[in-house]
């Protein structure tokens, strides 16, 4: 019922088969005698200065002893571990940020060089399309009797 496990009472009572009223009883016996009603925060409810507070405490403890001190706060070796590791990268620099006036002007260049390419592209094609066209007529002009080739340079 208490962390780091945190089962639910109903799911004790199937697992177990101790009444349910038992199982609330003792839980609130529990939670007086740790001083209150109030239960411990949990690992997402703790602020900054707390989980580096836990980092700096379970610094020096082995194995054995990381576990004891995990069961007595309700929390898991692996969130201590990755706290730690958020702790050691704390004051590494991190990338400079794009300024937002900078992202928009390299958006709109981005936008400009675009519709030139595309523009472009249209142009070639066109080109393309009048030279198909350009030699489709001077084959269809070419006298045949001439002898001269179709990439001749005087057409009728």
């Amino acid at each position: 019922m208490l962390p780091p496990n945190n089962v639910p009472v109903p799911q004790l009572v199937r697992e177990t088969g101790i009444p349910k009223d038992t199982l609330y009883s003792w839980r609130s016996k529990h939670r007086k005698a740790q001083g209150g009603t109030t239960t411990q925060p949990t690992a997402g409810e703790l602020s900054s200065e707390a989980k580096f507070a836990v980092v700096l405490e379970s610094a020096s403890l082995n194995a054995v002893e990381l576990g004891e001190y995990c069961r007595r706060q309700g929390l898991y070796p692996q969130q201590i571990a990755a706290w730690r590791q958020s702790c050691q990268q704390a004051n590494a620099t991190a990338p400079p940020k794009v300024d937002r006036a900078e992202l928009k002007a390299q958006s709109k260049h981005i936008k400009q060089l675009q519709a030139e390419l595309s523009r472009k592209e249209r142009a070639l094609a066109e080109a393309a399309a009048l030279l198909v066209l350009q030699k489709k007529v001077r084959a269809l002009w070419e006298d045949p009797e001439d002898g001269r080739s179709p990439s001749g340079s005087a057409g009728k």
